[in-house]
């Protein structure tokens, strides 16, 4: 059991909503320093016909609004799949202290599997990550959407 299971379950929440609206089954979740839930969102890329509306970036940017502030270096990111470089690349532009996330993604993943963008000391910031929090759970929900996905695709 981790630290981050009860956020994740919040997080797999808003990642059945999203496959319920057609996206990809991604959901991500804002913590403050006390550990309490300051913005939760899911992916919204059909919805909204906008390549950036990732649920990691709603999630930062719900979060920021809801703090005033653009700086989240005492908060912690939970999402249900490691983020793409585009995420991972906000995480280290919002000074993020923290990523907790499910499943790897073994094709975007950009905290340490295909890169490892958050925490580059090339970089100005580093985010400390949590990786593989509920991973099997979490990986299913996106295989089993993405099978449904090529099967519809296939019988058309």
């Amino acid at each position: 059991m981790s630290a981050y299971d009860a956020a994740m379950s919040v997080a797999l929440d808003e990642a059945a909503r999203a496959a319920e609206e057609g996206e990809i089954p991604i959901g991500a979740v804002v913590l403050d320093a006390q550990g309490a839930v300051i913005a939760a969102a899911h992916n919204r890329r059909e919805a909204t016909a906008d390549p950036t509306a990732h649920a990691e970036i709603l999630a930062l940017r719900s979060a920021a609004a809801t703090l005033g502030r653009w700086r989240l270096e005492d908060c912690t990111l939970v999402v249900t799949l490691e983020p793409c470089p585009m995420c991972a690349g906000a995480a280290v532009m919002a000074r993020l202290g923290r990523l907790a996330f499910g499943a790897w993604n073994d094709e975007y993943g950009a905290a340490g599997s295909r890169w490892d963008l958050v925490r580059d000391r090339r970089l100005n910031h580093q985010v400390e990550v949590f990786g593989g929090v509920r991973a099997e759970e979490c990986g299913a929900m996106v295989a089993e959407f993405m099978a449904d996905r090529r099967d519809r695709i296939e019988e058309a």
